[in-house]
């Protein structure tokens, strides 16, 4: 199982789930209810209800975003440097504790 910590850039909250390798962030967060995922797409890098911070200690291991989702952010409020898609993101054991912000405005 991957650990990941979900933070709430609008109230603080935290949100810890476990989730098995091979599945996304995205998937992660729908399946333990994560408030400000929204993947209105389900999935397929087409809206960018799914947008997340990477925490900056993890940003060279969650790696950078592919041109698809690279032009798919530019459709995201307030994008920022550590912007990623969550939805491709794969959860592998490397991943194990890994931290991602929750924009403001999602959350």
């Amino acid at each position: 199982m991957v650990n990941v910590l979900f933070k709430s850039e609008r109230d603080n909250r935290q949100f810890a789930v476990d989730s098995p390798s091979g599945m996304t962030l995205m998937e992660a967060a729908l399946d333990n209810n994560v408030p400000g995922i929204v993947a209105e797409c389900g999935g397929a890098c087409s809206c960018a209800t799914c947008h997340v911070y990477i925490d900056e200690k993890w940003q060279s291991a969650v790696g950078e975003p592919n041109p698809m989702e690279d032009d798919m952010l530019d459709f995201a409020y307030d994008r920022r440097e550590n912007s990623r898609l969550s939805c491709q993101i794969v959860l592998d054991e490397s991943l194990n504790g890994l931290v991602v912000h929750i924009p403001e405005r999602q959350s």
